[in-house]
């Protein structure tokens, strides 16, 4: 019985199963199921060959999460103020809720209203592309949404193609469920190239309007939004007409989707675009010379574009804070110039800076294209547009013109003769002032030069000037040019022979030297500065403040070339040592303005090394300090009040390179230098200052290094290709004043102060001109004054009696000391009432 009932279960089952195996048959035996079969064998295959080919190989769209758009590196002087940025585009990065609602809005009018709505995709768009590709066969063009445009603009590229259409809407669909709105918003409106090198809106505003995003009104906000249909269509130089219809439409889109009022569009749309002219950003003029000095540090350091790594100069988005005094950068520049024109004055005409090509009538592009300026004075750049008769019509960078008359431009020309006037041709780019209603030709000078401003307690520069325009000669003379140091080595080499147990009181015979240097160099025969003959025996201190040529060789012979050369080295003014030739003594080796400055720091630093630096730190774009490495924050540093605990003290890593007493020896001497030797033309300003001059050979350079202890300087002039500057041209009559000049704005407000001797000097009167002790007469402070207060090292000083001297008195018989008068002050109360040793 059970069997039977199995057995039914069983073909009724079958039955069944082969009734729907028979309806399925029926099913797909029809026509329409074969499409659908075959349809769905090819989408399948068309998705794995689409994965396969195409999207296995985009880009991972997370990637975007932490997307950071190229960011110029800005530059900071010493006290946090911008004055430069590193920029092949202008670009600031803005979160989405500091975008203004209204710009949003202009942009969603002018780009993709719906953008809020879609999942990444414009269907109907993507249709017409396929029909204008397909039927009219162009190129499929826009239709991309916001999404799109950015998958576009940051991961696929700016081919036109199908291929290009197919991979934006993969990665936009993936975007879409990856970001949000706001984020792919905020991506968007960061990275869209509006023109003007402007990438991303907020720096497209200062580009457009020279101003902040907050500050534009509705229809400056509209002009932007047209702008990433290609800035070039609308730029309101040539196509202001098209850029106003352009606007307005994107107003009128803004009134169709309730995004402004009838009120509010009919009052934008009445305004003029107002857009400002084209202008670089206004702190790029300040420390030319200092600020490409950085720039090529940094690259050294991190590289240049974003290839190079994360840090990169033109793309990291650093903010550098340097060293740069924008004061003294500014007197220093402004001495530097103005002694340069004053040498060159009377010379004639030095030419055009530079002659550029105008046939096809774009003057104004041609000049700008060249970026040369000047900002001496009034002087501007201008560029010869045509010459006719007795005047030339002469353009410049705002595309205003004026006239040059030939009676402005009378000049000879330098080494050619005849009128400068004459010599004058279209494309000709030169240096005018204003001249009445006119223009009057200037000589930008020939000869040039390099200064640098450093601070001896840490080694940081403060100011640097490698010649007379970096717009003009971008060749940096304070850090490149290596030149003959002349006189200015003195300082060392006398160093050394104080090193070596001599005292500034040792006695030196002014006298003509001559040695054997070998067969291949023969005998030579050293000389005074102007062949002036000898003077005899001096004391050490005398060779020095007079720049003796024969002493200082006769110092070095006695003390050994090899210790001269050796101290050159340590204190850094060659990187290599020297050979020990005499000649290295008179300052034959070259250097440049750079070394020979950290190492008159060194000397005012005790003898301490120091590395010239102009960047402090360097911080990322998010503000974390990437270099130097292990940097720290000085706690308490800026503290308004003394909080009673220690004061914080930076820490001294600088190796001793010279021993600190025979440091402040040479400063100690150095002084004199400025009160009675070749830089008395520093006296005036009237505070202990340490200094020497230098002239090479030739002449054909002029020197002067020195400076307090706030800050040491150093400067030369000469021709970049050596050449004879004239008999009458001295460190002492040239360079010194150039220093003064600066010294006499960068010094006001100083303290005095005057260097500090290290533990272990002793103070002794000496006769100045003999080096002997004085025990009866005081210094009086007069520059020329018979006796002179003289640094010594313990046990070095010139002693007060022989022994002889020392055991008669002791043999005489004790008495009782009968009370005296004082004859006079001590030393210490001296000291103490004069405020110090100057």
């Amino acid at each position: 019985m059970v069997d039977v009932e199995l057995s039914s279960i069983k073909l009724r089952l079958k039955r069944d199963i082969g009734g729907l195996s028979g309806a399925f048959d029926k099913i797909r035996r029809r026509w329409w199921f074969r499409v659908l079969a075959w349809m769905a064998l090819f989408a399948g295959i068309a998705a794995f060959l689409l994965w396969l080919l195409v999207a296995r190989h985009l880009p991972s769209v997370d990637t975007l999460r932490t997307y950071e758009p190229p960011l110029p590196t800005y530059v900071r002087d010493y006290n946090g103020e911008p004055i430069h940025s590193y920029a092949r585009e202008r670009r600031v990065q803005l979160s989405y809720n500091e975008y203004p609602d209204l710009l949003v809005k202009a942009y969603l009018a002018a780009e993709d209203r719906s953008f809020f709505e879609h999942h990444g995709l414009d269907y109907p768009g993507l249709a017409r592309a396929a029909f204008q590709g397909l039927i009219r066969g162009e190129t499929p063009r826009g239709t991309s949404t916001i999404t799109q445009q950015v998958a576009k603009n940051l991961l696929v590229g700016n081919e036109s193609s199908y291929m290009r259409k197919l991979k934006e809407a993969i990665l936009a669909w993936r975007m879409e469920d990856t970001l949000t709105k706001e984020q792919i918003l905020e991506l968007y409106l960061n990275s869209i190239e509006l023109g003007r090198n402007a990438g991303g809106v907020e720096a497209a505003s200062h580009a457009y309007f020279g101003k902040e995003l907050d500050d534009l009104s509705l229809e400056q906000m509209a002009y932007l939004a047209i702008l990433p249909k290609g800035p070039a269509n609308y730029t309101p130089e040539r196509h202001a007409d098209r850029a106003l219809e352009r606007r307005n439409w994107v107003l009128s889109e803004m009134l169709r989707n309730d995004f402004i009022t009838e009120e509010q569009y009919q009052t934008a749309v009445a305004k003029p675009l107002g857009t400002v002219p084209r202008q670089t950003p206004k702190f790029e003029r300040v420390g030319g010379y200092f600020v490409e000095e950085v720039r090529r540090r940094l690259i050294d350091k991190f590289g240049e574009t974003d290839e190079d790594g994360p840090y990169s100069v033109y793309s990291g988005g650093l903010w550098v804070r340097t060293s740069l005094r924008p004061d003294l950068q500014q007197y220093a520049q402004q001495a530097l110039r103005d002694g340069l024109v004053r040498f060159d004055r009377g010379r004639g005409w030095n030419g055009a800076i530079r002659n550029v090509d105008i046939s096809d009538g774009d003057w104004r592009q041609a000049l700008l294209n060249t970026n040369i300026g000047i900002d001496y004075e009034d002087w501007r750049a201008a560029i010869v547009i045509s010459r006719e008769g007795d005047s030339a019509e002469i353009g410049f960078e705002d595309g205003s013109t004026g006239g040059l008359p030939a009676s402005a431009a009378a000049m000879a020309v330098r080494g050619k003769g005849g009128r400068a006037f004459d010599a004058l041709k279209p494309g000709d780019i030169i240096a005018v002032a204003p001249q009445g209603s006119n223009f009057a030709l200037r000589a930008i000078p020939r000869i040039s030069g390099g200064m640098v401003i450093e601070d001896p307690r840490n080694g940081r520069v403060m100011a640097m000037q490698g010649g007379f325009d970096s717009r003009i000669q971008a060749f940096n003379r304070a850090t490149q040019a290596q030149r003959q140091p002349g006189s200015t080595i003195k300082p060392i080499v006398y160093s050394a022979a104080l090193e070596q147990g001599m005292t500034p009181a040792s006695i030196v015979n002014d006298e003509p030297l001559c040695v054997w240097q070998g067969a291949d160099l023969g005998e030579k025969c050293f000389r005074n500065f102007g062949n002036a003959r000898g003077a005899g025996p001096k004391t050490l201190r005398w060779g020095i403040e007079q720049s003796r040529n024969l002493m200082t060789v006769h110092i070095a012979n006695d003390v050994g070339m090899e210790h001269v050369v050796d101290l050159i080295q340590r204190i850094g003014v060659s990187r290599q040592q020297f050979p020990p030739y005499l000649s290295y003594a008179l300052g034959a080796g070259e250097t440049t303005v750079m070394r020979m400055v950290n190492a008159y720091s060194i000397l005012a630093n005790h003898g301490r090394a120091l590395t010239p630096t102009l960047i402090d730190y360097v911080q990322d774009r998010h503000g974390t300090v990437i270099w130097p490495e292990n940097w720290s924050a000085c706690e308490g540093c800026n503290a308004p009040d003394w909080d009673g605990r220690p004061m914080p003290r930076p820490q001294m890593r600088g190796r001793q390179v010279l021993d600190p007493m025979t440091a402040y020896q040479m400063v100690h001497i150095t002084e004199g230098v400025v009160q009675r030797g070749t830089a008395t033309t520093l006296r005036e300003l009237d505070r202990p200052m340490m200094g020497k001059t230098g002239t090479t050979t030739g002449p054909t350079d002029v020197w002067f290094m020195g400076g307090i202890p706030q800050m040491i300087g150093g400067l030369y002039i000469g021709y970049d290709s050596p050449t004879n500057l004239g008999r009458y041209a001295q460190g002492g009559t040239v360079a010194a004043p150039i220093f003064k000049a600066f010294a006499k704005q960068a010094f006001e407000g100083l303290p005095v102060e005057a260097f500090r001797a290290p533990p272990g000097i002793r103070m002794v009167r000496i006769d100045r001109a003999t080096g002997k002790p004085v025990f009866g007469s005081w210094p009086s402070g007069e520059p020329h004054a018979s006796v002179i207060w003289e640094a010594f090292k313990p046990e070095s000083e010139p002693r007060r009696r022989n022994r002889d001297e020392e055991e008669a008195e002791a043999d005489k018989p004790r008495e009782r000391a009968a009370p005296r008068q004082d004859d006079g002050p001590r030393d210490s109360e001296f000291l103490q009432r004069e405020g110090g040793i100057y």
